[in-house]
């Protein structure tokens, strides 16, 4: 299955695109790195600069049509500046409309509120998020990893990096059987 990595062109948190990148690559998807500009994105470790990946596809040129499923690394800034590129939000919401499932972890449901597609939903995040998931209408859950069955779709999220096992496993899990 060709699964979405959706990225803003700096602030992605690296480890929470690599690792799900690497869990996908193992269980034998083709992760694409989807971005709102070409060329290469930066990477973070926390605030420090880490590593830089090519961009392959750009959300403005592409459709949620064209993969199987939707991951969203986190990082503070990466969902922040995702969430103010009206292409970025569409795009999540494309994902949402045709009932593919999505993968969120950290801070990346600030794209999620932001493409309203949180309402009716139960999911985790970073601390943080959680009076604006409330307030988008969703239900925050201070949750290790949480599955969320709300209408045509699923919904995985988790609330850090410390939560990358798990996350990777239950989203590659619920990937699986949704592509059966």
């Amino acid at each position: 299955m060709r699964i979405a990595f959706l990225t803003a062109p700096e602030g992605v948190e690296q480890i929470e695109l690599t690792d799900p990148w690497q869990a996908a690559v193992d269980a034998g998807h083709e992760p694409v790195l989807v971005s709102t500009e070409s060329g290469k994105i930066q990477a973070f470790n926390h605030l420090d600069k880490a590593d830089t990946f090519p961009v392959q596809e750009v959300v403005g040129e592409t459709s949620a049509d064209s993969f199987g499923a939707l991951v969203l690394p986190g990082g503070v800034a990466n969902p922040d500046v995702l969430r103010a590129d009206e292409q970025a939000v569409a795009f999540v919401r494309d994902f949402f409309t045709q009932g593919r499932p999505v993968a969120a972890i950290c801070h990346a449901p600030w794209t999620l509120v932001e493409a309203d597609v949180v309402r009716g939903r139960v999911l985790t995040s970073w601390p943080s998020l959680e009076t604006d998931i409330r307030n988008a209408g969703g239900t925050w859950v201070d949750e290790q990893v949480k599955v969320c069955d709300h209408g045509n779709n699923k919904l995985v999220t988790s609330r850090k990096p410390d939560d990358l096992k798990a996350f990777c496993e239950t989203f590659l899990d619920v990937f699986s059987r949704e592509a059966a």
